[in-house]
């Protein structure tokens, strides 16, 4: 799928407007909760809560596998750090333990206990085995895969989403929708180094918390029809961006495009919306046929594809002949 594309395309403007369904895949009968891409772009994995995990090759452009979580459920999912044969993923049904999987075989590498309430951020380090976990318990894990035991704990005061930066270095925790915290992984026990908050006009919870490519900003979601971008240096906001639909207050996910210039989410009514990080101006809405509301949304870290899922899972590609 992703072969037919110019090698040395860059993502602007025209090409985000460009962009159309490729394919699109009904393998679950329930909403899609996570999409990841693999660390080099040629695989996906997606989670649903139909309890399914997906596996898709971008390359061919197919579904290749589904797998079951019956027992536990599947809500949030990551490759591993260069791996594609193994992610690690939270739960929705029994416990809040965090689960180890090879998908090769389909069976559980390992087990990290700990969380006592719902996982609602999971983020892997780009650079090492280390992964962060945050939870309703209103606290954040720090992980090893080569160790069920949890390395590290802290407890920033609020019900936490988190993210590491693009260096693997630092972590923020976004904390009681109002503040960000800048923890460093190797001091993270002496507590953020750096602090500020930031508060929307109108009453709504943080859903996520990603770094940009460049690690010069960070993306704030919420449940509450906007989203923000800031700062990572300083918390100021650049950017504010609202204007799509999100009437029900659903939690849905944004990205930035690979290279740190646009931002894009979905919408309730099935739409992409994009704005440009350097000018703050919409240049996009895509339309991609989705029957409900788009809850997540994921950009390919190598090749010019985006996932977007409801239900169904889509895949866009740029139509270059518009170009």
């Amino acid at each position: 799928m992703k072969n037919k594309l110019p090698a040395d395309m860059k993502i602007t403007d025209s090409v985000l407007r460009s962009f159309r369904v490729a394919r699109t895949y009904r393998e679950n009968a329930e909403k899609v909760n996570c999409v990841d891409f693999s660390p080099d772009g040629e695989n996906a994995v997606s989670s649903s809560d139909d309890d399914c995990i997906v596996l898709y090759d971008m390359r061919e452009g197919k579904h290749t596998r589904t797998l079951f979580s019956k027992k536990y459920g599947v809500d949030l999912i990551r490759y591993t750090h260069g791996d594609t044969h193994t992610v690690i993923y939270s739960s929705n049904k029994q416990d809040d333990t965090i689960r180890y999987l090879s998908l090769m075989d389909n069976k559980f590498i390992r087990y990290f206990p700990g969380h006592t309430a719902r996982v609602i951020a999971l983020s892997m380090s780009p650079v090492d085995d280390t992964f962060i976990s945050g939870s309703l318990d209103k606290t954040i894990r720090i992980w090893d895969l080569r160790s069920q035991n949890c390395q590290g704990l802290t407890n920033p005061l609020g019900k936490p989403v988190c993210s590491f930066d693009p260096e693997g270095l630092i972590f923020a925790a976004g904390v009681e929708s109002q503040a960000i915290k800048l923890y460093d992984l190797r001091a993270f026990d002496k507590g953020p180094f750096a602090s500020f908050e930031t508060r929307f006009n109108r009453v709504c919870d943080w859903t996520g918390l990603k770094f940009s490519n460049n690690g010069k900003q960070i993306l704030v979601t919420t449940n509450g029809g906007m989203i923000r971008v800031l700062n990572a240096f300083s918390g100021a906001v650049l950017h504010t961006f609202s204007g799509y639909n999100n009437s029900k207050g659903i939690s849905l996910e944004a990205c930035f495009t690979p290279d740190s210039q646009f931002v894009m989410i979905g919408s309730e009514d099935g739409r992409v919306h994009v704005w440009s990080t350097e000018s703050g101006m919409k240049v996009a809405v895509l339309d991609g046929k989705h029957p409900g509301p788009i809850n997540t949304l994921q950009f390919n870290p190598r090749y010019m594809t985006f996932a977007s899922a409801c239900t169904n899972m889509t895949f866009w590609l740029p139509c270059v002949d518009e170009l």
